[in-house]
């Protein structure tokens, strides 16, 4: 497999970069603002050109990059949040050459106080053995400092370093759930303390789960304050956990006339926009006449049976123009390949009604002028190619 080649298709979004040797083990994990051009700086001489005064400087990251065969990613809404699961990744891998991380006094931890009786959520230079939970450490200390501006408005911890005898302008504003106030609260504060935990260990969708299962007991109780709490930080986490609009989008059409000169494109989309690189344009082979499906099944066929070979990325979501037929055969394709994980959806003209493998769907507007965009690309590019095959065949006749 060529890593260059891979590292091109890698999406500009920020996100978690996992690089792995031949025996597949993960050597070394980062965060990037942009995922191709921070791993493509890693194959850029130039830019890791040692400076003279300090001959060998860039020797590990040399090492590093020979021992790259590999390289897998996670896409995340922001940078504080790629931050994050990049610490959490870190910890639970352990790849080698990020164990330098672990004792450097220059990378700031988050520390959670379990010794105190109400815990807070604060930055640390320097894991102790004070009864603490520590996450961490993080490349990027400004960024830390927002994230925890974040988190600290999801999970009301408090802030302050004593507890008060009266309530504070967080406990106001719903930023602190407010043991100075009501020292009944102890349950709650206990349970806000391990969202937390499970959030930062990276656990976030066993905590939606938790929490959603919380909120309807809340509301069968009639406990609406509850409810409606934990229905505005169920919202603040689904943001966070989702990545940005499908992260990979491959949208599919067939051109032909009465069977002639048959094409069929293939437009990528990352983060909701056009990706021209990544475009395919496909002169049909085995179908003969007016076969819509076939043709279809040939193309999807040709697509992923080049990426599984060359172990290259998937994308999120396929798009068909075209109805539950069109969606079916695709699927066929899919399913006999070991790929029915990547969705599917086909969105049938005039009507622009949506269908997944299962029917008919009703999706968000905003998605679905993406997925009408991502069409109406792959049907122009289609047309396109098959345009200039019609002329070439007249200029021949």
């Amino acid at each position: 497999m060529d890593i260059k080649k891979k590292i091109k298709t890698l999406p500009l979004s920020p996100g978690v970069y996992l690089m792995k040797n031949k025996s597949g083990e993960i050597i070394y994990i980062g965060k990037a603002a942009s995922l191709r051009k921070r791993v493509s700086s890693y194959f850029d001489g130039k830019r890791r050109q040692a400076p003279k005064k300090a001959p060998g400087a860039f020797c590990k990251t040399d090492v590093l990059v020979s021992s790259i065969a590999d390289i897998d990613y996670f896409t995340t809404p922001s940078e504080e949040e790629a931050l994050l699961l990049e610490a959490a990744l870190i910890r639970e891998k352990k790849p080698r050459y990020n164990v330098l991380l672990k004792d450097d006094k220059r990378y700031p931890l988050l520390k959670l106080t379990l010794n105190e009786e109400f815990p807070r959520l604060i930055i640390a230079r320097r894991a102790k053995d004070d009864g603490a939970i520590y996450f961490g450490p993080y490349t990027n200390a400004k960024l830390l400092r927002k994230a925890l501006g974040i988190m600290r408005k999801m999970f009301p911890l408090r802030t302050c370093k004593v507890i008060h005898k009266s309530a504070c302008l967080n406990y106001h504003i719903k930023q602190c759930a407010g043991p100075c106030v009501d020292k009944k609260c102890r349950g709650l504060y206990k349970q806000v303390t391990g969202d937390l935990i499970l959030f930062l260990s990276g656990k976030k969708k066993k905590l939606i789960s938790k929490l959603t299962q919380r909120m309807n007991a809340a509301s069968k109780s009639c406990d609406f304050e509850a409810a409606a709490r934990l229905r505005d930080q169920l919202k603040a986490l689904t943001s966070a956990v989702k990545e940005r609009k499908q992260a990979r989008i491959e949208a599919f059409d067939i051109s032909n006339i009465s069977g002639k000169e048959a094409v069929g494109s293939m437009v990528s989309f990352y983060n909701g926009k056009p990706d021209k690189s990544n475009y395919r344009k496909y002169r049909i082979k085995t179908v003969s006449g007016v076969d819509d499906y076939g043709m279809i099944k040939e193309v999807i066929t040709r697509r992923y049976k080049k990426l599984v070979s060359e172990n290259l990325p998937l994308p999120d979501l396929i798009v068909i123009d075209g109805g539950i037929g069109h969606v079916s055969a695709a699927a066929a394709v899919l399913d006999a390949l070991g790929l029915n994980r990547i969705n599917i959806l086909g969105i049938a003209k005039k009507e622009e009604r949506i269908f997944s493998r299962a029917g008919e769907e009703r999706i968000g507007e905003e998605f679905r002028r993406l997925i009408q965009h991502a069409r109406d690309e792959a049907h122009r590019f289609a047309q396109s190619y098959h345009h200039v095959l019609r002329r070439k065949k007249v200029i021949g006749e």
